[in-house]
């Protein structure tokens, strides 16, 4: 099995590009299907969230590859309604192709959804809005059976802003008649980067980014170019290394008010952090303080995504960080790893208490999930003598080439096959 291996305890410097963003661009592969053309997606990541989203489409009849840098989707020959246990087992972000194919051809059919075990994720909201546009369904072995002989636009309030039932009721407000209007609707950047995608189409979008999104029930009619926005998390990921080890760090093609809450975290923490127009330069002494506590909570508030990241980053400071995540009830399934490497969290129930040690000592450790699998990276990096990580599946769902990337900044890193 693979491994990264990585020997710690050096300083981090140089430049890197972010990568463009996983929860961005797997909504946008579903809206494809919308739109019996040709999209092109530049800045797309090549992670294997994106291959099985890849499949799933050429399982549909779409044609869709990479030509260059460039990923291309034809969705003109789209002729199946289903998707299959095995593709949409790979990960949890496939039941967005539910509203997309419903608006598109009224008939879908496919099983309930995989992806990293973090608790209960429900897809109870996602066919709540589903049926309030007209969808009936019916579950049978395992199977969801959705028709919609005759979607109709209408306001549907969220019971609480979720990031996929948004995106699911946008889709498929696309193919329903009159206008949809989501109230309490997610407003995280991805939903903007949709939005902007759908348009470029000739959907008609407004509102993403506010909790009141209204679509205008319309086939798009154009094929479309888009640029993937950039990955807050992924450099999340590199700001907090680079904090962890100490160093410095300037990430182009990022944007800073994205990474707000992330950033004033570090800069509690001791990091100097200067940014201007799609860029973010960092410099840690990497002896770090603890901060204020940290509770995850929907954007703009502190994302769940980067609490595992941010408390490795935190594993050598002076004093405690108190964190609560707020989202997923298993966001803490990487600590037992962590304390392999000689960190001292203690956690009960949704609470988790880092108290920074002098020194962390590099060991045997395996990825329970993406982010938790980000945070050994960052953990690898500060800690001394050789961190083995394995399990890296979880990482390469969400990172094109992690060793390529903490390579750059010096880090004494390499993939073992």
């Amino acid at each position: 099995m693979s491994q990264i291996i990585i020997r710690g305890g050096g300083r981090l410097e140089g430049t890197l590009s972010v990568q463009g963003a996983k929860n961005s661009v797997l909504p946008i592969l579903a809206a494809t299907i919308l739109h019996p053309g040709q999209t092109v997606l530049r800045g797309c990541p090549r992670l294997s969230d994106v291959e099985a989203s890849i499949r799933i489409l050429r399982h549909l009849g779409c044609k869709a590859g990479w030509e260059g840098e460039e990923l291309v989707v034809d969705a003109g020959p789209m002729s199946r309604w289903d998707i299959p246990d095995h593709l949409m087992r790979e990960m949890r972000s496939s039941v967005i192709f539910l509203g997309a194919i419903l608006a598109r051809f009224g008939w879908a059919e496919l099983s309930y959804p995989g992806g990293c075990e973090l608790g209960p994720r429900p897809i109870d909201l996602h066919l709540a809005v589903l049926r309030q546009l007209g969808a009936r369904l019916q579950e049978e072995g395992g199977r969801l059976r959705c028709s919609a002989d005759h979607m109709a636009g209408r306001e549907i309030a969220l019971s609480i802003p979720s990031v996929g039932a948004t995106e699911n009721a946008i889709l498929a407000a696309c193919g329903a008649e009159g206008e949809t209007m989501l109230v309490n609707a997610a407003r995280e950047p991805e939903i903007g980067d949709l939005q902007e995608f759908l348009c470029a189409m000739g959907c008609k979008v407004r509102g993403a980014g506010s909790s009141t999104i209204c679509v205008a029930g319309r086939q798009p009619t154009r094929d479309a170019f888009h640029t993937v926005m950039p990955d807050r998390i992924v450099a999340a990921t590199w700001l907090a290394a680079v904090a962890a080890a100490g160093g410095e760090v300037e990430l182009e093609r990022v944007s800073c008010r994205h990474l707000s809450t992330v950033t004033a975290a570090l800069h509690e923490a001791g990091c100097r952090i200067s940014g201007g127009e799609g860029r973010i330069a960092l410099r840690s002494d990497g002896f770090l303080r603890a901060i204020a506590p940290v509770r995850t909570a929907p954007y703009p508030g502190f994302p769940t995504d980067a609490q595992a990241i941010l408390m490795a980053a935190l594993l050598r400071s002076r004093g405690a960080t108190l964190f609560v995540e707020n989202i997923f009830e298993n966001r803490y399934r990487h600590v037992d790893e962590l304390r392999r490497m000689g960190a001292d969290i203690s956690v009960a129930d949704r609470v988790a208490v880092v108290t920074g040690v002098p020194r962390l000592c590099g060991a045997g450790v395996r990825c329970t999930d993406l982010r938790g699998g980000a945070a050994l990276l960052v953990a690898g990096a500060a800690a001394e003598g050789e961190t083995r990580i394995g399990d890296i599946h979880h990482i390469r769902r969400g990172y094109e080439d992690p060793v390529r990337d903490l390579r750059a900044l010096g880090a004494d890193i390499h993939l073992e096959e």
